[in-house]
């Protein structure tokens, strides 16, 4: 109790100084919001990625991949296919035609609208059921592709995105020109995404395999009886996954990245901020060096004086925190971004204020301690001679 009592006397003292020191404090204030600033704004990319790749999973939609390979890179063979049309737990559509899709990806050349510049993402083949298998997929101009011609469809994303893809347009692929036929959206997801039929895609580029399949299920408790079925027979070497975990297997590259630009340049961001803290801390503990050494002639001990000066350096961190993150939110949140070709919106949400409060507070802890120190071992007679 006397600790405490004593805690909140230098607290006191120490924080009713500040309007004096305003200088000092502004300097703790803009750094700690400089800092939470930067590393909010950059997490926003990783938080905006991740909320786009799973913006339109669902839990009753399976991916299955050839063992041991990512969704762009398997190698399902048509006896493979044909065996997958048959296995228990798939969803049928009106026609009574199992639900599943397989895929076959090749890399395509865009260029931006806005600078030029070139960016490859992937030409998706897909076989007919796309429409029953992504119900979130809405056309809004044109029609889908028929299969054998060589038609495109393209997500409005990608349309604004990127030159070439208005309804009409021709592109060359493989010495061939393939036709813009349709414009769609989905749902949520922002993302670019362009779909050809499967069998004219393969034909075009040579390939007589499919990347992936992905199928969906008639409800997501089926989900156990299909892996079952697809690890038992020996026809099959496939790995099966629920969409979700296939999507964030498929981005772990990406999000690994994100993540560590962001941490980096918030580390370097904070470095600065808590070296600012120290020297401003330093400054106010050797303006109280006479109230300091007051307190302590009267018989307060020095566990309450590092304590206050660490809980006052942390008490300045906290308006940084809050000013960073707004300042984040108010100028990136829904900001289009597309790194490496991967179009998505930076989102500043609530976790990540309260991280970047986190940081505040342990920038305010590491800013205040050399300080807090300082204060504590202060002989008395000197701090009492202080003018």
């Amino acid at each position: 109790m006397k600790f405490l009592r004593e805690l909140l006397a230098v607290l006191r003292v120490n924080l009713s100084g500040v309007p004096h020191r305003i200088g000092s404090a502004l300097t703790i204030v803009v750094g700690v919001a400089c800092a939470v600033g930067a590393l909010v704004s950059m997490l926003a990319m990783g938080t905006g990625a991740r909320e786009q790749q799973v913006a339109n999973v669902r839990p009753d939609r399976v991916v299955l991949t050839t063992q041991g390979t990512g969704p762009a890179q398997g190698n399902i063979t048509k006896q493979e296919a044909a065996v997958i049309l048959g296995l228990p737990g798939v969803r049928r559509d009106a026609a009574g035609a199992p639900i599943v899709v397989f895929q076959s990806m090749v890399q395509i050349e865009g260029r931006r609208r806005a600078t030029g510049n070139r960016i490859y993402f992937p030409l998706v083949g897909v076989t007919a059921a796309i429409t029953d298998f992504a119900p979130e997929l809405r056309f809004t101009a044109g029609r889908t592709f028929k299969s054998g011609l060589p038609e495109l469809i393209a997500s409005n994303a990608c349309n604004r995105q990127f030159a070439g893809f208005e309804l009409g347009d021709q592109r060359s692929l493989r010495g061939g020109d393939w036709s813009v036929v349709g414009h769609f959206d989905q749902g949520p997801a922002q993302d670019c995404t362009v779909y050809a039929d499967a069998e004219t895609l393969m034909s075009a580029f040579g390939r007589t395999t499919y990347s992936s399949a992905a199928l969906m299920l008639q409800s997501p408790a089926d989900f156990d009886a299909l892996r079952t079925a697809v690890s038992t027979d020996p026809r099959l070497k496939l790995d099966v996954r629920r969409e979700q975990d296939a999507i964030q297997d498929a981005f772990k590259p990406l999000n690994a990245i994100l993540n560590f630009v962001s941490y980096f340049i918030g580390a370097i961001m904070a470095i600065g901020a808590t070296l600012g803290a120290v020297n401003s801390l330093y400054a106010m503990v050797d303006s109280r060096q006479r109230e300091i050494g007051t307190l302590r002639a009267i018989g307060f001990n020095r566990g309450p004086v590092i304590a206050a000066v660490l809980l006052e350096s942390m008490l300045l961190s906290l308006p940084g925190a809050l000013l960073g993150s707004g300042l984040a939110w108010l100028l990136f949140n829904g900001l289009a971004a597309s790194p490496f070709g991967y179009s998505f919106q930076l989102s500043v949400t609530f976790s990540l204020a309260l991280l970047g409060t986190q940081w505040a507070l342990a920038m305010g802890l590491l800013g205040g301690l050399l300080p807090a120190l300082r204060a504590a071992r202060m002989p008395v007679v000197t701090a009492l001679r202080a003018l």
